[in-house]
């Protein structure tokens, strides 16, 4: 029996969407789009040994921008991204990040997981200036300084003379001087400003901190670890608060954790 060439093709594309290796590119493509959220005093770079290990093991990756202007108007900036994704979604926040991941899952069904890298979880009503005041140990306030805003706000950057000390004690020295001059501010008003959802309560979370962080105190994050009843907690010995900089292989373990999860 003769088969037409178009017969053939179709036979040939029959077999191999059928092949193991069209069975590998299913899965995938199914794997989740990790959606990385930097906070105060740090810029979406900060991701990239994160990104590289995430990307190698074959996730898609987005490393959003967070405006730092507040806490509701930045959670709808990555909740816009996060309607844009067909799929599920695992949103991880650093630090000021938690707030705006905790609010941008709000709503988006996609949304599989929440991951916290040195960051708040707030509940409702709580916010980053409250929570970091929980337990003493942030040393933040007196390394700030402030550019005014127009209609009353301020601008917080940390000065760079003391950046290194701060913010990546753990990170050498010459990386933390051109993180410290890349920094984004945060509006003063963003770290008073109370979360209006605790998305942690419906949704699996994941927690990683560094025992000598002097934004957040450890105590802090492991306070917030617990409520949430966070599925993996892991507490670095002596890591600062640039965690996903200093230790981005476990960072990024993390959050293949969250995102293999059944």
């Amino acid at each position: 029996m003769r088969i037409s060439l178009f017969g053939s093709l179709l036979l040939a594309a029959v077999l191999a969407s059928s092949s193991p290796a069209a069975a590998g590119d299913k899965v995938r493509q199914e794997k989740p789009t990790i959606i990385l959220v930097h906070g105060a005093f740090a810029e979406s770079s900060s991701w990239d040994e994160v990104v590289a290990r995430l990307r190698r093991d074959g996730f898609h990756v987005i490393a959003a921008a967070n405006p730092l202007r507040g806490v509701a108007s930045d959670g709808a900036a990555i909740s816009r991204i996060v309607k844009s994704i067909q799929g599920p979604v695992v949103l991880v926040g650093h630090s000021y990040g938690g707030p705006v991941i905790t609010e941008a899952a709000a709503g988006n069904e996609n949304v599989s997981a929440l991951v916290y890298v040195a960051a708040f979880a707030p509940d409702v009503g709580e916010s980053s200036s409250s929570l970091s005041g929980k337990f003493p140990g942030s040393t933040l306030e007196s390394s700030l300084t402030t550019v005014p805003l127009p209609g009353g706000d301020k601008d917080l950057y940390i000065q760079p003379e003391k950046f290194h000390a701060q913010f990546a004690a753990d990170v050498p020295a010459a990386k933390a001087a051109l993180m410290a001059i890349s920094q984004r501010p945060i509006a003063l008003s963003a770290l008073a400003e109370p979360s209006r959802s605790a998305s942690w309560k419906a949704l699996p979370s994941y927690a990683i901190y560094g025992t000598a962080d002097r934004n957040i105190p450890a105590a802090v994050m492991k306070f917030m670890a617990q409520r949430a009843g966070a599925r993996d907690t892991v507490a670095i010995s002596g890591a600062s608060h640039a965690l996903m900089v200093s230790h981005p292989a476990e960072v990024a373990a993390m959050i293949e954790e969250a995102a293999n999860a059944k």
